[in-house]
C-alpha cells in the first residue's frame, strides 16, 4: 500500500471509533504500521477526530521519532511500538476506553467466553493484564503498559486473541490492517457488555463448553474456515 493510501486509512478508521461509540473526545486512538518502509502512522495526541486529516496526521519511524506531521504523535505511540514489534502478524493497533470493556478493566478481570458470539472472533477469554508495579507506573509508563500486555500473551496466540484488557486501563485491540482492529474493537465492547449482563442475571453461569467454542472459532479461523467474516465493513474488500 501506498503511504499515502495508508495515512487516508489509518484517516478513516480513526473516525469510526466515535461513530460506533467507543470514544468520547480524543479518548483513543489506530494505529498502522508499514513493515516495508518501517514507519507507523498514528493519529496525533488530542486531536479530534473530525479535524484528522491526511496532511495532519502523524507519521514515525520504529523508534517513535516523527518523520511527518505537524503535531506530536498519540502519548500511546510508545505501547504501539512494543507491541508491533512483540507480534509481527498484527498491522493495526487500536485503543479505546469504551464502556463496557473498560468497566472489565477496571475489575481487573478476564472477559470470559460465555457464548457463541464470543467464540466467532476471540479464542477463549479476553484478558486483563496485571497491575502494574509504582516502578513501572513511574518509569518508562507507556512502553511498560506495551510490555505488561506482552507478558500477558505468554502462550496466547494475538492473532486467536486479538485483543487485551490493560488492567485499571481500558482496551487494545489489534488485526491485519485497520478495518480488522477496529472490527475487533466493535466486537470486544459489544462482547463486554454481553458478559456483563449475563454475569447479572446468573451469577453462576459457566463459560461456553470448549466443543463448541472450538467449533464456532475454526468457522471463521484456520485451515478449515468456511464462514467469511461477512460483517467486517469496510475492509472487506482488502481481503479478496
Amino acid at each position: 500500500m501506498d503511504i499515502r493510501d495508508l495515512k487516508k486509512a489509518v484517516v478513516e478508521a480513526n473516525k469510526e471509533l466515535p461513530k460506533h461509540n467507543l470514544v468520547k473526545y480524543s479518548w483513543g486512538n489506530v494505529g498502522a504500521i508499514d513493515r516495508e518502509r518501517g514507519v507507523i502512522v498514528i493519529k496525533p495526541v488530542g486531536m479530534p477526530y473530525d479535524e484528522l486529516t491526511v496532511e495532519n496526521i502523524s507519521v514515525t519511524d520504529l523508534e517513535g521519532i516523527v518523520l511527518e506531521g505537524p503535531y506530536n504523535p498519540s502519548v500511546d505511540l510508545p505501547i504501539h511500538v512494543v507491541l508491533f514489534k512483540a507480534f509481527p502478524q498484527i498491522q493495526a493497533i487500536v485503543h479505546t476506553h469504551s464502556t463496557y470493556a473498560t468497566m472489565w478493566a477496571q475489575a481487573g478481570r478476564d472477559i470470559p467466553c460465555y457464548g457463541t458470539t464470543h467464540a466467532d472472533y476471540y479464542y477463549r477469554s479476553i484478558p486483563c493484564t496485571r497491575q502494574m508495579s509504582d516502578e513501572e507506573i513511574h518509569g518508562n509508563f507507556e512502553v511498560e503498559t506495551g510490555n505488561v500486555i506482552v507478558e500477558r500473551f505468554k502462550g496466547i496466540d494475538p492473532m486467536a486473541v486479538p485483543g487485551v484488557l490493560v488492567a485499571s486501563h481500558g482496551a487494545f485491540t489489534w488485526g491485519t490492517d485497520v478495518w480488522d482492529a477496529v472490527h475487533k474493537s466493535v466486537v470486544l465492547e459489544e462482547i463486554a457488555k454481553m458478559a456483563l449482563g449475563t454475569t447479572l442475571l446468573n451469577p453462576q453461569v459457566k463459560e461456553v463448553p470448549m466443543s463448541l467454542m472450538e467449533r464456532h472459532f475454526s468457522r471463521k479461523h484456520g485451515p478449515g474456515a468456511y464462514f467469511e467474516n461477512d460483517d467486517y465493513g469496510r475492509g472487506i474488500v482488502n481481503r479478496r
